[in-house]
C-alpha cells in the first residue's frame, strides 16, 4: 500500500488527510462562498496536491516524481474540496434566498411549494 500512497499510513492520515485536507475543505468553502465554479476547486487542488507531495519527500523521504502517490493524494483532496463546495452552496441557498427555497438533504435543495 506504500508504493500507492508514496508513504506510510501515518503519514498519509496526517499529512494528506488532516493537514492538507483541512486546507482543501476550506478552499472549498471559500470557493462556494463565493458563487464561483466547482471546477475552480479542481485547479486549486492539483496545485495543493504538489505541495503535499513536496511536503512528503522534504520531511518524510517519500518519491517527488512519482505519478501514482500524487494522484492519489490530489484525488483525496479534490474529493474534500467538492464536498465542502457542495455544502455551502446548499447552506448559502436556503439561507440567502428562505422565500425560494427548502432543504432536501445535507447536499440539496429544492422550491418551495406553493
Amino acid at each position: 500500500m506504500e508504493a500507492v500512497l508514496g508513504t506510510s499510513w501515518p503519514v498519509f492520515i496526517g499529512l494528506t488527510v488532516v493537514l492538507f485536507g483541512g486546507a482543501a475543505f476550506m478552499m472549498g468553502q471559500a470557493i462556494g462562498g463565493t458563487w464561483r465554479p466547482a471546477w475552480q476547486n479542481v485547479a486549486y487542488s492539483l496545485l495543493l496536491g504538489l505541495a503535499d507531495q513536496f511536503l512528503i519527500f522534504a520531511l518524510f523521504g517519500g518519491p517527488f516524481g512519482a505519478l501514482i502517490p500524487y494522484l492519489v493524494n490530489t484525488a483525496v483532496l479534490i474529493g474534500l474540496a467538492l464536498l465542502a463546495h457542495r455544502l455551502t452552496l446548499a447552506h448559502k441557498m436556503v439561507s440567502q434566498y428562505p422565500w425560494l427555497y427548502q432543504r432536501v438533504g445535507l447536499f440539496s435543495w429544492k422550491p418551495l411549494e406553493n
